[in-house]
């Protein structure tokens, strides 16, 4: 990921950067939570990256969701299980454990 801290706006990239998404910071309020807004990418346009925050039961709980999809198409399926499974690979990392390799072979974007 690269930022331009004067703008606001980062680049989020897949899968060694073959695939960009430009995002610009709609709310920060750190550490608590974050909000983009995707400027680029055909079906990502116009949809919202929020993060959440909170304490619970001594540790700490992460709320995600990408919002705002225009359509329920096969890529927003694909999208909605590969942030499933990248959200499992951060909750490893937390907890101190190997997060292992990808375990879907092929994900388009």
């Amino acid at each position: 990921m690269t930022e331009n801290k004067a703008a606001r706006t980062v680049e989020l990239g897949f899968f060694n950067r073959a695939t960009v998404y430009r995002l610009n910071s709609v709310r920060m309020a750190a550490p608590e939570s974050a909000e983009w807004l995707c400027e680029s990418g055909q079906e990502w346009q116009g949809t919202r990256l929020i993060f959440d925050t909170a304490s619970k039961n001594g540790g700490t709980m992460l709320q995600f969701a990408h919002a705002d999809w225009k359509a329920e198409t096969d890529y927003f399926i694909n999208c909605n299980t590969t942030w499933g499974e990248l959200m499992f690979r951060l909750k490893a990392c937390a907890e101190g454990k190997a997060p292992g390799p990808l375990t879907r072979n092929a994900m388009v974007y």
